[in-house]
């Protein structure tokens, strides 16, 4: 098992709950009433799971990792996902403060809730695609198997210590419940994601 096993897995978590979220928007948007508690829901996963936990992983631990071994922060993959992250925070941080009022009524803060929904989903589709298909395999390709060692132990320590136990299967829980209410498919995980004490076992 390698630790870009275990973010891919979370990836898939995380895609299930952006078409989710797409739903959300598109129910607002069609019938022009707020779906609040859905919505409080996917912001709080994006929050901690997809950031806090999933970007707080590649952040402290695996991108300074591949820096280590020569990839360049300035000019380099890991830089420019850096910053997609906090062009991301951008966007859950307007959504969350247009929940409330998009609830009681207010048409234009129901039209920027749907239109930072559309501007995340689109921008977090392609930043996913990017590591899973370019930046995870670079990083194969130079870390050693005691790097991956290490790192997987990082991993466990962001998930026993900043997050704390049963919180990411918390979150896997409301993240399936999020998908059976909107009719949308649970995301099928390879062998990291069937680990316990993961995000997503």
């Amino acid at each position: 098992m390698k630790p870009t096993e275990i973010l891919s897995d979370e990836h898939r978590v995380i895609e299930q709950v952006l078409r989710c979220l797409e739903k959300i928007a598109d129910e607002a948007q069609s019938k022009g009433t707020f779906p609040r508690d859905s919505a409080e829901k996917a912001v709080d996963f994006f929050r901690n799971f997809a950031d806090r936990c999933h970007h707080g992983k590649e952040e402290t631990h695996l991108f300074p990792a591949m820096e280590a071994k020569g990839f360049s922060r300035d000019q380099g993959s890991t830089g420019v996902m850096i910053a997609e992250h906090e062009q991301g925070r951008g966007y859950v941080r307007a959504m969350a403060e247009n929940i409330a009022r998009a609830a009681e009524g207010d048409a234009k803060a129901l039209q920027a809730f749907v239109e930072d929904t559309q501007a995340y989903c689109a921008l977090l589709g392609s930043h996913i695609e990017k590591e899973d298909h370019c930046l995870f395999a670079m990083a194969d390709q130079v870390f050693t198997e005691d790097d991956q060692r290490k790192l997987l132990l990082a991993f466990q320590k962001v998930e026993s210590e900043e997050m704390g136990a049963g919180v990411h299967e918390q979150y896997l829980t409301m993240a399936n419940e999020l998908a059976d209410h909107y009719g949308v498919p649970r995301a099928t995980l390879g062998r990291a994601g069937h680990v316990p004490g993961r995000c997503c076992h």
